[in-house]
């Protein structure tokens, strides 16, 4: 049986989304409202905001949706052979995508945890965990996470994923984790505008 995904509020505009994401100073100022969602995402990039541009995309991204955008961000930066508690926590995580119940969401943190929530696939597995309705244990009275902490955990590893190797080419590989968090939010039809 799959566990109800939380519902939270859609921000519907750039500046709500903004607002709900808390991003810096430098990338609102480029916020001005004849933009959409996706001219704001261009001018944060063009502007080197990346960071800003990863928090926004995070928060505009339905769950599960982010949860994978991170998790592909953050295997890719694991590579081809990672540490074993790396991959045990990618792998549960990717369980967890293609079935979101309730035990593979506590698997994924439990191997995100073993892993170290500092890294990338911690950070994914984390956002999993925050997915879900309680972060109590299950035989304990619900305690609901935050509203956006799957959304700030999908941020944290996919800024980590970016950064964590070869640091000096961060700005092409911000680039390209945006334009793959921008691919989901076209193939889920996220963003109709023209």
């Amino acid at each position: 049986m799959t566990a109800p995904q939380t519902k939270r509020p859609t921000p519907k505009t750039p500046s709500d989304l903004a607002a709900v994401a808390k991003l810096g100073e430098e990338a609102m100022a480029l916020l001005t409202p004849e933009l959409n969602h996706r001219a704001f995402v261009q001018k944060m990039v063009e502007a080197a905001q990346h960071p800003d541009a990863v928090r926004y995309i995070a928060h505009a991204l339905p769950k599960r949706e982010g949860v994978w955008w991170a998790w592909v961000t953050a295997k890719r930066a694991a590579g081809a052979e990672p540490p074993p508690k790396i991959k045990d926590a990618l792998d549960a995580t990717e369980k967890w995508i293609a079935q979101p119940t309730d035990p593979n969401r506590r698997v994924a943190f439990e191997k995100a945890e073993a892993a170290e929530l500092g890294t990338p696939a911690g950070c994914t597995g984390a956002a999993a965990f925050f997915a879900g309705e309680s972060m109590a244990p299950p035989n304990l009275q619900a305690v609901p996470p935050g509203e956006w902490d799957t959304a700030k955990a999908i941020a944290g590893a996919v800024m980590m994923a970016v950064v964590e190797k070869e640091p000096e080419k961060a700005p092409e590989k911000f680039q390209a984790a945006i334009q793959q968090g921008l691919d989901v939010i076209n193939k889920i039809k996220l963003w109709p505008e023209t």
